[in-house]
Protein backbone atom coordinates (compact mmCIF):
# COMPACT_ATOMS: atom_id res chain seq x y z
CA UNK A 1 0.00 0.00 0.00
CA UNK A 2 1.32 3.43 -0.93
CA UNK A 3 0.54 6.92 0.22
CA UNK A 4 -2.49 8.47 -1.46
CA UNK A 5 -1.47 11.60 -3.34
CA UNK A 6 -2.06 14.94 -1.63
CA UNK A 7 -4.29 15.95 -4.52
CA UNK A 8 -6.47 12.89 -3.99
CA UNK A 9 -6.57 13.47 -0.23
CA UNK A 10 -7.61 17.10 -0.58
CA UNK A 11 -10.24 16.11 -3.15
CA UNK A 12 -11.69 13.57 -0.69
CA UNK A 13 -12.32 16.43 1.75
CA UNK A 14 -14.10 18.38 -0.99
CA UNK A 15 -16.12 15.29 -1.84
CA UNK A 16 -17.23 15.01 1.79
CA UNK A 17 -18.10 18.71 1.79
CA UNK A 18 -20.44 18.06 -1.13
CA UNK A 19 -22.16 15.22 0.70
CA UNK A 20 -22.56 17.40 3.80
CA UNK A 21 -24.16 20.21 1.81
CA UNK A 22 -26.51 17.79 0.08
CA UNK A 23 -27.58 16.47 3.49
CA UNK A 24 -28.10 19.97 4.97
CA UNK A 25 -24.95 20.25 7.05
CA UNK A 26 -23.34 23.50 5.84
CA UNK A 27 -21.10 23.96 8.91
CA UNK A 28 -19.39 20.58 8.47
CA UNK A 29 -19.13 21.28 4.75
CA UNK A 30 -17.29 24.52 5.51
CA UNK A 31 -14.86 22.66 7.76
CA UNK A 32 -14.18 20.08 5.06
CA UNK A 33 -13.55 22.78 2.46
CA UNK A 34 -11.19 24.64 4.77
CA UNK A 35 -9.29 21.46 5.58
CA UNK A 36 -9.03 20.63 1.88
CA UNK A 37 -7.47 24.00 1.13
CA UNK A 38 -5.28 24.67 4.14
CA UNK A 39 -4.30 21.47 5.96
CA UNK A 40 -0.51 21.18 6.17
CA UNK A 41 2.13 18.83 7.53
CA UNK A 42 3.04 21.26 10.33
CA UNK A 43 1.11 19.20 12.88
CA UNK A 44 1.27 15.45 13.50
CA UNK A 45 -2.41 15.22 12.58
CA UNK A 46 -1.85 17.09 9.34
CA UNK A 47 1.19 15.01 8.47
CA UNK A 48 -0.71 11.79 9.14
CA UNK A 49 -3.60 12.91 6.94
CA UNK A 50 -1.32 14.00 4.10
CA UNK A 51 0.53 10.66 4.22
CA UNK A 52 -2.64 8.56 4.32
CA UNK A 53 -2.17 4.88 3.55
CA UNK A 54 -5.32 3.72 1.88
CA UNK A 55 -8.36 5.21 0.21
CA UNK A 56 -9.31 8.55 1.75
CA UNK A 57 -12.65 8.98 -0.03
CA UNK A 58 -15.96 9.34 1.80
CA UNK A 59 -17.14 5.92 0.61
CA UNK A 60 -13.98 4.16 1.77
CA UNK A 61 -11.84 5.33 4.71
CA UNK A 62 -13.94 8.51 5.19
CA UNK A 63 -10.82 10.42 6.20
CA UNK A 64 -12.54 13.81 6.33
CA UNK A 65 -15.13 12.54 8.80
CA UNK A 66 -12.40 11.26 11.12
CA UNK A 67 -10.94 14.76 11.32
CA UNK A 68 -14.25 16.59 11.68
CA UNK A 69 -15.38 14.15 14.39
CA UNK A 70 -12.25 14.89 16.40
CA UNK A 71 -12.90 18.60 16.03
CA UNK A 72 -16.53 18.14 17.08
CA UNK A 73 -15.47 16.13 20.14
CA UNK A 74 -13.29 19.04 21.23
CA UNK A 75 -16.26 21.37 20.90
CA UNK A 76 -18.61 19.03 22.79
CA UNK A 77 -16.17 18.71 25.70
CA UNK A 78 -15.79 22.49 25.79
CA UNK A 79 -12.11 22.29 26.65
CA UNK A 80 -11.41 25.20 24.32
CA UNK A 81 -14.06 27.88 24.79
CA UNK A 82 -13.01 29.81 21.68
CA UNK A 83 -13.44 26.73 19.47
CA UNK A 84 -16.69 25.60 21.08
CA UNK A 85 -18.19 29.06 20.66
CA UNK A 86 -18.05 28.71 16.86
CA UNK A 87 -20.18 25.55 16.79
CA UNK A 88 -23.95 25.36 16.35
CA UNK A 89 -26.30 26.46 17.75
CA UNK A 90 -24.16 29.60 17.41
CA UNK A 91 -24.70 31.51 14.17
CA UNK A 92 -22.46 30.36 11.33
CA UNK A 93 -19.16 32.27 11.61
CA UNK A 94 -17.48 34.16 8.82
CA UNK A 95 -15.39 31.73 6.77
CA UNK A 96 -12.19 33.71 7.42
CA UNK A 97 -12.78 33.65 11.19
CA UNK A 98 -13.53 29.92 11.11
CA UNK A 99 -10.40 29.30 9.05
CA UNK A 100 -8.11 31.11 11.50
CA UNK A 101 -9.72 29.33 14.46
CA UNK A 102 -9.36 25.97 12.71
CA UNK A 103 -5.65 26.49 12.12
CA UNK A 104 -5.13 27.49 15.77
CA UNK A 105 -7.13 24.50 17.02
CA UNK A 106 -5.19 22.05 14.87
CA UNK A 107 -1.97 23.31 16.44
CA UNK A 108 -3.20 23.63 20.03
CA UNK A 109 -4.94 20.25 20.18
CA UNK A 110 -2.79 18.17 17.88
CA UNK A 111 -2.32 15.32 20.37
CA UNK A 112 -6.05 15.11 21.11
CA UNK A 113 -7.00 15.00 17.43
CA UNK A 114 -4.46 12.41 16.30
CA UNK A 115 -6.22 9.33 17.78
CA UNK A 116 -9.39 10.10 15.84
CA UNK A 117 -7.59 9.09 12.66
CA UNK A 118 -6.99 5.54 13.87
CA UNK A 119 -10.54 4.19 13.99
CA UNK A 120 -13.13 4.20 11.20
CA UNK A 121 -16.19 6.46 11.46
CA UNK A 122 -19.05 5.01 13.45
CA UNK A 123 -22.04 7.24 12.90
CA UNK A 124 -24.61 4.69 14.12
CA UNK A 125 -27.39 6.89 12.70
CA UNK A 126 -30.54 6.04 14.66
CA UNK A 127 -32.82 7.40 11.93
CA UNK A 128 -31.97 4.38 9.81
CA UNK A 129 -33.86 2.24 12.30
CA UNK A 130 -37.05 3.58 10.70
CA UNK A 131 -36.13 1.95 7.39
CA UNK A 132 -35.03 -1.31 9.03
CA UNK A 133 -38.18 -1.44 11.17
CA UNK A 134 -40.29 -0.88 8.05
CA UNK A 135 -38.64 -3.97 6.61
CA UNK A 136 -39.36 -5.99 9.74
CA UNK A 137 -43.01 -4.89 9.72
CA UNK A 138 -43.21 -6.03 6.10
CA UNK A 139 -41.65 -9.42 6.96
CA UNK A 140 -43.89 -9.86 10.00
CA UNK A 141 -46.88 -9.27 7.75
CA UNK A 142 -45.70 -12.04 5.44
CA UNK A 143 -45.36 -14.56 8.25
CA UNK A 144 -46.14 -14.04 11.91
CA UNK A 145 -42.95 -15.36 13.47
CA UNK A 146 -40.65 -13.82 16.08
CA UNK A 147 -37.31 -12.48 14.86
CA UNK A 148 -33.71 -13.29 15.69
CA UNK A 149 -31.58 -10.38 14.46
CA UNK A 150 -27.95 -10.41 13.31
CA UNK A 151 -26.44 -7.03 12.47
CA UNK A 152 -23.24 -6.23 10.57
CA UNK A 153 -21.41 -2.97 11.33
CA UNK A 154 -23.24 -2.48 14.62
CA UNK A 155 -21.00 0.26 16.04
CA UNK A 156 -22.66 0.86 19.44
CA UNK A 157 -25.68 -1.29 18.64
CA UNK A 158 -28.16 1.59 18.50
CA UNK A 159 -29.94 0.14 15.47
CA UNK A 160 -29.79 -3.37 16.87
CA UNK A 161 -32.24 -2.31 19.62
CA UNK A 162 -34.64 -0.80 17.08
CA UNK A 163 -37.63 -2.47 18.74
CA UNK A 164 -37.11 -0.25 21.80
CA UNK A 165 -38.03 2.85 19.78
CA UNK A 166 -41.43 4.20 18.71
CA UNK A 167 -42.31 4.85 15.07
CA UNK A 168 -44.86 6.54 12.92
CA UNK A 169 -44.44 4.91 9.51
CA UNK A 170 -46.99 6.62 7.31
CA UNK A 171 -50.32 5.59 8.80
CA UNK A 172 -48.85 2.81 10.94
CA UNK A 173 -47.72 3.28 14.53
CA UNK A 174 -45.13 0.77 15.79
CA UNK A 175 -43.80 0.32 19.31
CA UNK A 176 -44.80 1.73 22.67
CA UNK A 177 -43.66 4.81 24.53
CA UNK A 178 -40.00 5.63 24.00
CA UNK A 179 -37.61 8.55 24.31
CA UNK A 180 -36.83 7.91 20.63
CA UNK A 181 -39.79 8.41 18.29
CA UNK A 182 -38.96 8.21 14.60
CA UNK A 183 -41.34 9.83 12.13
CA UNK A 184 -39.82 9.72 8.63
CA UNK A 185 -41.64 11.54 5.84
CA UNK A 186 -43.53 8.68 4.17
CA UNK A 187 -44.63 8.37 0.57
CA UNK A 188 -45.99 5.50 -1.48
CA UNK A 189 -48.36 2.72 -0.35
CA UNK A 190 -49.11 2.22 3.32
CA UNK A 191 -47.62 -0.60 5.33
CA UNK A 192 -49.94 -3.28 6.64
CA UNK A 193 -49.78 -3.26 10.46
CA UNK A 194 -47.96 -6.27 11.92
CA UNK A 195 -46.52 -7.29 15.28
CA UNK A 196 -42.69 -7.18 15.39
CA UNK A 197 -41.31 -9.43 18.14
CA UNK A 198 -37.55 -9.70 18.65
CA UNK A 199 -36.54 -12.69 20.75
CA UNK A 200 -32.78 -12.61 20.13
CA UNK A 201 -30.18 -10.26 18.72
CA UNK A 202 -26.44 -10.06 18.18
CA UNK A 203 -24.17 -7.64 16.32
CA UNK A 204 -20.61 -7.34 15.11
CA UNK A 205 -18.20 -4.49 14.47
CA UNK A 206 -14.45 -4.35 14.00
CA UNK A 207 -14.33 -1.87 16.87
CA UNK A 208 -17.60 -2.02 18.85
CA UNK A 209 -18.49 1.12 20.78
CA UNK A 210 -19.29 0.63 24.46
CA UNK A 211 -22.01 3.18 25.17
CA UNK A 212 -21.59 2.47 28.88
CA UNK A 213 -18.33 4.46 28.81
CA UNK A 214 -17.83 8.19 28.44
CA UNK A 215 -15.50 7.56 25.49
CA UNK A 216 -18.15 5.49 23.70
CA UNK A 217 -20.84 8.10 24.22
CA UNK A 218 -18.47 10.87 23.11
CA UNK A 219 -17.47 8.93 20.01
CA UNK A 220 -21.01 8.37 18.75
CA UNK A 221 -22.08 11.96 19.44
CA UNK A 222 -18.99 13.41 17.75
CA UNK A 223 -19.79 11.72 14.44
CA UNK A 224 -23.19 13.43 14.27
CA UNK A 225 -22.82 16.62 12.24
CA UNK A 226 -23.06 19.53 14.71
CA UNK A 227 -25.56 21.62 12.78
CA UNK A 228 -28.07 18.76 12.83
CA UNK A 229 -29.25 19.27 16.39
CA UNK A 230 -32.24 16.92 16.18
CA UNK A 231 -29.97 14.06 15.16
CA UNK A 232 -27.66 14.85 18.08
CA UNK A 233 -30.59 14.88 20.50
CA UNK A 234 -31.86 11.60 19.06
CA UNK A 235 -28.54 9.76 19.27
CA UNK A 236 -28.12 10.80 22.91
CA UNK A 237 -31.58 9.46 23.74
CA UNK A 238 -30.78 6.18 21.96
CA UNK A 239 -27.43 5.94 23.78
CA UNK A 240 -29.27 6.19 27.10
CA UNK A 241 -31.60 3.35 26.07
CA UNK A 242 -28.66 1.21 24.90
CA UNK A 243 -26.78 1.84 28.14
CA UNK A 244 -29.80 0.51 30.05
CA UNK A 245 -30.35 -2.41 27.66
CA UNK A 246 -26.92 -3.14 26.18
CA UNK A 247 -27.09 -5.29 23.04
CA UNK A 248 -24.57 -8.13 22.68
CA UNK A 249 -21.76 -7.04 20.35
CA UNK A 250 -18.70 -8.90 19.10
CA UNK A 251 -15.49 -7.29 17.89
CA UNK A 252 -14.23 -9.06 14.78
CA UNK A 253 -14.27 -9.22 10.99
CA UNK A 254 -17.81 -9.36 9.54
CA UNK A 255 -17.15 -12.37 7.30
CA UNK A 256 -15.51 -14.41 10.07
CA UNK A 257 -18.36 -13.50 12.38
CA UNK A 258 -21.22 -14.42 10.09
CA UNK A 259 -19.66 -17.80 9.33
CA UNK A 260 -19.24 -18.55 13.03
CA UNK A 261 -22.46 -17.03 14.35
CA UNK A 262 -25.26 -17.79 11.90
CA UNK A 263 -25.63 -21.55 11.78
CA UNK A 264 -26.66 -23.28 8.57
CA UNK A 265 -29.37 -25.26 10.33
CA UNK A 266 -32.69 -23.37 10.53
CA UNK A 267 -34.42 -22.56 13.83
CA UNK A 268 -37.96 -23.87 13.87
CA UNK A 269 -40.50 -21.15 14.55
CA UNK A 270 -37.92 -18.34 14.29
CA UNK A 271 -37.40 -15.89 11.43
CA UNK A 272 -33.67 -15.16 11.37
CA UNK A 273 -32.73 -11.82 9.81
CA UNK A 274 -29.28 -10.62 8.76
CA UNK A 275 -29.39 -6.83 8.55
CA UNK A 276 -27.18 -3.80 8.04
CA UNK A 277 -27.42 -0.15 7.03
CA UNK A 278 -24.82 1.93 5.16
CA UNK A 279 -22.18 -0.65 6.00
CA UNK A 280 -21.51 -2.81 2.97
CA UNK A 281 -19.71 -0.05 1.07
CA UNK A 282 -16.91 -0.11 3.65
CA UNK A 283 -16.25 -3.84 3.28
CA UNK A 284 -13.53 -5.22 1.04
CA UNK A 285 -14.57 -7.23 -2.01
CA UNK A 286 -13.47 -10.41 -0.25
CA UNK A 287 -15.60 -9.67 2.84
CA UNK A 288 -18.60 -8.90 0.61
CA UNK A 289 -18.09 -12.18 -1.23
CA UNK A 290 -17.88 -14.25 1.95
CA UNK A 291 -20.88 -12.56 3.56
CA UNK A 292 -22.96 -13.12 0.43
CA UNK A 293 -21.84 -16.73 0.09
CA UNK A 294 -22.69 -17.57 3.70
CA UNK A 295 -26.06 -15.82 3.54
CA UNK A 296 -26.90 -17.95 0.50
CA UNK A 297 -25.74 -21.12 2.26
CA UNK A 298 -27.95 -20.33 5.24
CA UNK A 299 -30.81 -19.43 2.93
CA UNK A 300 -30.51 -22.74 1.10
CA UNK A 301 -31.38 -24.54 4.37
CA UNK A 302 -34.34 -22.28 5.23
CA UNK A 303 -37.90 -23.58 5.32
CA UNK A 304 -41.33 -22.00 5.35
CA UNK A 305 -41.49 -22.65 9.11
CA UNK A 306 -37.96 -21.29 9.64
CA UNK A 307 -37.28 -18.57 7.06
CA UNK A 308 -34.11 -16.53 6.66
CA UNK A 309 -33.99 -12.95 5.37
CA UNK A 310 -31.21 -10.54 4.41
CA UNK A 311 -32.44 -7.00 5.06
CA UNK A 312 -30.20 -4.13 4.04
CA UNK A 313 -30.32 -0.38 3.58
CA UNK A 314 -27.46 0.47 1.26
CA UNK A 315 -26.58 2.77 -1.62
CA UNK A 316 -26.44 0.72 -4.80
CA UNK A 317 -26.33 2.96 -7.86
CA UNK A 318 -27.83 6.28 -6.83
CA UNK A 319 -30.42 6.49 -4.04
CA UNK A 320 -30.27 4.47 -0.84
CA UNK A 321 -32.37 1.33 -1.21
CA UNK A 322 -34.04 -0.83 1.39
CA UNK A 323 -34.02 -4.35 0.00
CA UNK A 324 -34.79 -7.77 1.42
CA UNK A 325 -33.98 -11.24 0.12
CA UNK A 326 -36.00 -13.98 1.77
CA UNK A 327 -35.55 -17.73 1.69
CA UNK A 328 -36.64 -20.45 1.06
CA UNK A 329 -37.77 -18.73 -2.17
CA UNK A 330 -34.61 -16.60 -2.42
CA UNK A 331 -36.60 -13.72 -3.91
CA UNK A 332 -34.93 -10.31 -3.63
CA UNK A 333 -37.28 -7.33 -3.36
CA UNK A 334 -36.91 -3.58 -3.40
CA UNK A 335 -38.93 -2.34 -0.43
CA UNK A 336 -38.20 1.40 -0.43
CA UNK A 337 -35.98 4.26 -1.46
CA UNK A 338 -34.64 6.09 1.59
CA UNK A 339 -32.85 9.23 2.69
CA UNK A 340 -29.30 8.48 3.84
CA UNK A 341 -30.24 9.19 7.46
CA UNK A 342 -33.73 7.69 7.25
CA UNK A 343 -35.54 11.05 7.14
CA UNK A 344 -37.68 10.00 4.16
CA UNK A 345 -39.03 6.62 3.05
CA UNK A 346 -40.59 6.15 -0.37
CA UNK A 347 -42.26 2.76 -0.04
CA UNK A 348 -42.31 0.57 -3.15
CA UNK A 349 -43.31 -2.91 -2.01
Amino acid sequence: MVDASETRIRESFRQQAGYCRALQSPFTAQLCDLLADSLTRETRTGARVMSWLGRPEATDDALALRVTAGLHALALKNIDADWSALYPPAASPDIAILGRALDATLHRHDEALLPWLELPPQTNEVGRSAALMSGLVFLAGQQELPFSLYELGSSGGLNLILDRYAYTLGTVRVGGESAVHLTPAWSGPSLEPANVRVVARRGVDQAPVDVGTSFGRERLAAYVWPDQTERLKRVRAAIAIAAEHPPPLDGMDASDWIERTIALAPQAGIHRVLMHSVTFQYFSDEVKRRVTAHAERVGAQATAEAPFSWLRMEQINGPFELRVRTWPSGEDRLLALCHAHGATIDWKA
